[in-house]
């Protein structure tokens, strides 16, 4: 993996259908040279989840997710002990009258591997890709536990030891911003926001990503979506709904965005009550033929 260009790694990301940006791309190669973490930030549904799974994709090596939220604890990210496997062999050696000690139960054979001892342990040929997914929903806790983890590629278990990673892991941490990271996380990360996708860009994304649509189909409901995140709306649709999206429509055998088949289906774009119905309301101006409104957008 050392003497990978970027060309080759966009020519790998291309072949497993994830169409890179420059930009993105650079990101993804130097988390890969320097072994340095990165961190994606971007608003909902721009990709920064799809980018790790499509690296892994791409390198044929496992993708180990570490989904984040409040309150998760360090055993869910670590490791735990095998408790049930524990009490059996307790139970079983009072069967046996067998002699059985503190230190006979705390040993690797009853360890579970959790996302970051996981990934420390992997003894491929490849680093796995880790991703640490939504750390902005994880608390400060969980963020310093962190540290360590990303400085050394190291996990200590008291009972047994440190784990080092022959091969640091590729790890990429993802954020919608939903609070700030703490200096000390971002220090240890090469950065990189994804901007929402040109039209242009977006259709041949999901043209890759719904490969049956009509091409017509596809360009119509991709510059809707662009269009929709110009209104007021409390969710503005990112690239993942215009997949939905569109998978919705052929799904039904549309091959054009026509207006009762793209309203009746708006629950792939619009995620509240209320931009439901403001996207309702612009999809029926939009597909009018009688409209001055161009099909697809918003004057």
């Amino acid at each position: 993996m050392s003497d990978q260009s970027l060309t080759d790694l966009r020519a790998q990301l291309d072949a497993v259908d994830y169409l890179v940006d420059e930009g993105l791309s650079m990101a993804l190669f130097l988390a890969m040279r320097l072994g340095q973490p990165l961190l994606l930030e971007g608003e909902p549904g721009v990709g920064k989840t799809t980018a790790a799974k499509a690296l892994a994709a791409a390198l044929g090596t496992p993708l180990i997710r570490l989904q984040c939220y409040e309150g998760i604890t360090a055993a869910e990210a670590l490791y735990e002990w095998n408790y049930p496997r524990q009490m059996l062999s307790i139970r079983l050696a009072e069967v046996t009258a067998e002699n059985i000690s503190k230190t006979d139960l705390f040993t690797e054979e009853y360890l579970l591997d959790r996302p970051l001892l996981a990934a420390v342990r992997h003894t491929g040929d490849v680093p796995p890709v880790l991703l640490i997914d939504e750390i902005d929903r994880s608390d400060d806790e969980f963020e310093a536990l962190l540290l360590e983890f990303l400085g050394e590629s190291s996990v200590t278990v008291p009972e047994i030891g440190t784990f080092t990673a022959n091969r640091p892991p590729i790890v990429i941490l993802t954020s919608n911003r939903s609070r700030e990271l703490h200096d000390a996380l971002k220090r240890r990360c090469y950065f990189h926001w994804i901007e929402y996708p040109a039209v242009e860009r977006a259709a041949a994304i999901v043209r890759r990503r719904v490969p049956g649509a009509d091409t017509a189909l596809i360009d119509a409901a991709t510059a809707f979506v662009s269009s929709a995140r110009t209104l007021e709306l409390d969710k503005p649709p990112g690239l993942a709904e215009a997949i939905d999206w569109v998978s919705a429509l052929h799904a039904l055998g549309v091959t054009e965005l026509e207006p009762n088949v793209a309203r009746a289906t708006v629950g792939a774009l619009a995620k509240t009550p209320d931009d439901v119905d403001t996207v309702q309301v612009i999809l029926e101006t939009a597909t009018d033929p009688t409209s001055s409104t161009p099909t697809g957008g918003t004057s």
